[in-house]
């Protein structure tokens, strides 16, 4: 059985390097060559899984090297992507700005043939065994959570069910918590997170309304327009859920101290007219604005018992023209962003075990739920 030779990506705008490169290759690597870094980037995102490494010349025109860097670290594709530095200029200055741009190593001109392939060679086996090992790490942790996933999903209906809503809203904030984390670091790089922990604020933000459980279900369900004293204690439910989930023996894991911040700040508004602290701009964790927008888009497109459902349209001008309060305007970007996508994805949640698990919960738990 022949073994697949692992694919290097040669950028270099001089032909005479790419030349010279694919010569001490061509035995051990197939190689791939781009002639500019605008090309070297859609090469990379067409091609993010195929390619091993990347050899990447700073001295180009624009975007140089160092300009492809940037690029590719807010898009998130240096993580399992080794890439080496290629340069005549071999000053230290010169070269940390490599490093601290995300290289992992640097081969200078002249080439040296065994330089380049010791370092190549060891580059890529030490990038497989750690991808290899976080894929371990992943399914032990996927198959460890699945049943936490579950249950926190299942908890969450009861809340909607008790609330007068469906299952589906609990599935649309954790699909549009996951849509908008993964928007906004492509349009500032201010907003990357790696993708665990967008899983893990996506798992989280089922949790949002937890707190409902403690409010009375005449206001919960209330038709109408809530007094003033009855908004104010609806308003409470942010406060019993952080407090619901602070007080459980594991509260210092990572999942139960995200759902508390969202439990908490998701009704925080961008100008500080929120509530339940009254947070204003960057003072609100991003996951808490996420679910915040999200919760608003969903509740302006489901039915209520006190409005019928809003089209996709419509909830986006409400949203963006400002008649729901105050959001960040990346957020906003974002969300007008992921607009196309946002229906398919809605309807990809089938959720009708999760409505009937609930149901069935909900009737074992009628009266004690009836007393809180």
């Amino acid at each position: 059985m022949t073994k697949t030779k692992p694919t290097v990506l040669i950028v270099d705008d001089m032909e005479m390097n790419r030349v010279m490169l694919n010569d001490i290759l061509e035995s051990d690597f197939n190689t791939i060559e781009a002639d500019n870094g605008t090309r070297a980037i859609e090469i990379i995102e067409s091609n993010y899984e195929n390619i091993s490494a990347v050899l990447l010349d700073a001295m180009m025109p624009e975007p140089d090297g160092f300009e492809v860097l940037k690029i590719l670290s807010r898009k998130g594709l240096l993580e399992n992507m080794p890439v080496i530095m290629i340069s005549a200029e071999n000053s230290p200055e010169y070269i940390a700005r490599g490093y601290d741009l995300g290289v992992v190593d640097y081969i200078s001109r002249p080439f040296d043939p065994n330089i380049v392939l010791r370092r190549l060679s060891n580059v890529i086996i030490l990038y497989a065994k750690q991808n290899l090992l976080t894929a371990l790490i992943k399914e032990q942790i996927s198959k460890r959570e699945e049943n936490n996933t579950m249950l926190i999903d299942v908890l969450s209906s009861l809340v909607e069910f008790r609330n007068g809503e469906s299952g589906p809203h609990v599935l649309h904030i954790r699909r549009l918590t996951e849509l908008l984390l993964n928007e906004l670091p492509r349009l500032d790089s201010k907003y990357y997170m790696p993708p665990q922990d967008i899983a893990m604020w996506a798992t989280a933000s089922a949790m949002h309304d937890i707190g409902k459980i403690a409010i009375d279900d005449k206001i919960l369900n209330k038709p109408g327009r809530l007094t003033d004293e009855e908004f104010k204690i609806m308003k409470k439910h942010t406060i019993y859920g952080y407090e619901i989930l602070n007080h459980l023996n594991w509260h210092n894991a990572p999942l139960i101290e995200a759902a508390k911040q969202i439990c908490r700040w998701h009704h925080e508004r961008w100008d500080g007219g929120g509530y339940p602290d009254g947070l204003k701009g960057g003072e609100i964790p991003i996951p808490a604005q996420v679910v915040a927008i999200a919760d608003v888009y969903d509740a302006l497109t489901s039915e209520r018992v006190y409005k019928p459902a809003y089209s996709h349209e419509k909830a986006l001008d409400m949203i963006t023209g400002g008649e729901c309060g105050a959001f960040n305007p990346d957020l906003l970007e974002a969300l007008v962003q992921i607009g196309p996508n946002i229906k398919n994805k809605m309807d990809d949640d089938t959720d009708q075990d999760y409505d009937q698990i609930a149901e069935q919960i909900f009737e074992g738990l009628r009266e004690k739920l009836s007393e809180i």
